[in-house]
């Protein structure tokens, strides 16, 4: 039996071997150069449900000019975006379009009047885009996903450091309030010595991976061609693949916890799966055993487990848990040598501070007398009006910020192209693990070094 993970296709494949890699870096004036700017010329390369998210957020910035987007689906998405368009910017400001096929994005990209770009289109389009977009020399903002391989991962590595454009990973939870609570937390030493985390994606998906548009019990049962919105492609991922397929929304925000990529790296993964069940029962469920897609087998098992090593002694488990029926959880805990944080919970537990064995609850920001109102992130204290109304509890609009705010001032952006990097390589690696029964798999240090020199930036309030 053929043992290897699937593969995409080779895209770029004889074009970024020769001038790329070790050879660049020793260019470090030019590396991660940015211009400032008084106000950001945007293009967004997808506008369906995500895309439209920050297309809104953008057209409602002072310090953002909507100038282009780009995206195939002329009978359901683009029409959403035209509206949205019209309603703020009315007849003062013309966005142009780019619609003609999947492959158009590329003219957008021609454009002189394109700073940046904001990638939110289907997984396997993310990394072919951004190393388009940073050839183009438009910075890319980059939804989460994992990656198809190892390869892919370094080509996005390669040629933000052959091309000095930057690239900005769109990881929202990791400006969750109640999270940069915890991050603050952790940097007054609240938890000791961090020992162990958790994070993961356990979010029942079932009803979004197939044709009814909503996420809500009792949707149809097709994907493909034959279906809406994310339905048309994210569930192919589900029979083809076994792997943690969406690691970074547990990932990236305890990697910020422990300094992954800057003073600390993740150095080894083993990862186990279930058997799939989930989503052949939901068909039949919601349909019958006889309707075709019932007979698909599906290859993803329903819940993913990964443990993983970092280079200062920290344990991760990482969880995946898609395709059953649970409510939402991030999974989080943060454990350190005086206690923890459980976020289900929502409980805390410090050696000295709280009863003996007893948990105590994290409170709300807006209660002082709470750890969330004593440890409010500083962030969020300024801001919290600002983000309000804005995707996920106001975290959509603090990501957004953090992209434009690093483009105005030219300074890095806080997840970066390692960042992004490392979060993608955990598919593939926990894929080729969970292959070999459990074998563990050496995580690339995509930093070539640099992660022992690299300081801490995220979430720090002279970046903002």
């Amino acid at each position: 039996m053929n043992k290897q993970p699937l593969h995409r296709r080779s895209f770029l494949k004889n074009t970024a071997a020769a001038g790329i890699g070790l050879s660049m870096l020793g260019s470090s004036a030019k590396l991660f150069a940015n211009e400032k700017k008084p106000k950001v010329r945007i293009g967004l390369i997808g506008v369906g449900a995500r895309g439209l998210s920050h297309l809104s957020l953008c057209l409602h910035r002072d310090d953002v000019d909507v100038v282009a987007f780009a995206d195939p689906d002329t009978a359901y998405t683009v029409p959403k975006a035209r509206n949205m368009i019209a309603k703020v910017y009315g007849g003062k400001r013309k966005v142009a379009e780019y619609t003609n096929g999947p492959e158009d994005y590329l003219n957008l990209l021609k454009r002189d009047d394109v700073d940046a770009v904001i990638i939110a289109t289907p997984w396997e389009w993310h990394s072919i885009m951004a190393v388009a977009a940073m050839k183009a020399g438009k910075t890319p903002a980059v939804e989460v996903c994992g990656a198809s391989d190892i390869q892919e991962c370094w080509e996005l590595v390669n040629t933000s450091e052959a091309t000095g454009v930057q690239v900005f990973g769109m990881e929202n939870v990791c400006y969750r309030r109640d999270v940069m609570a915890v991050l603050n937390m952790a940097r007054q030493g609240l938890f000791g010595e961090i020992t162990h985390l958790q994070g993961g994606y356990q979010h029942d998906l079932r009803a979004v991976k197939f044709n009814n548009g909503k996420q809500y019990y009792g949707g149809g049962v097709e994907f493909g061609e034959n279906a809406l919105s994310e339905a048309k492609w994210r569930t192919n991922h589900s029979v083809h693949r076994n792997a943690d397929l969406y690691p970074s929304h547990g990932l990236g925000p305890i990697g910020n916890l422990i300094n992954m990529n800057r003073g600390n790296r993740l150095m080894t993964i083993t990862s186990v799966a279930t058997k799939s069940r989930g989503l052949h029962k939901y068909i039949v469920d919601n349909s019958s055993e006889s309707h075709p897609n019932a007979k698909v087998k599906f290859k993803l098992g329903d819940i993913v487990s990964s443990l993983m090593t970092t280079s200062n002694g920290e344990t991760i488990m990482l969880s995946h848990d898609t395709n059953s029926p649970r409510p939402y959880s991030l999974n989080f805990r943060v454990q350190g040598t005086n206690g923890l944080w459980m976020d289900d919970q929502e409980s805390i537990y410090i050696e000295k501070k709280s009863p003996y064995d007893e948990w105590e609850k994290t409170g709300k920001p807006e209660d002082g007398n709470s750890y969330f109102g004593k440890y409010d992130h500083p962030l969020w204290k300024r801001y919290a009006t600002d983000a309000k109304g804005a995707g996920h509890g106001g975290m959509d609009w603090y990501v957004l910020n953090s992209f434009v705010e690093s483009i105005k001032r030219g300074t890095p952006y806080q997840l970066d192209v390692y960042d992004m990097a490392t979060w993608y390589a955990i598919t593939p690696l926990s894929e080729q693990s969970i292959l070999e029964g459990g074998s563990v798999q050496y995580i690339p240090d995509f930093t070539r070094g640099r992660w022992m020199n690299r300081k801490p930036i995220f979430g720090l309030d002279d970046q903002y």
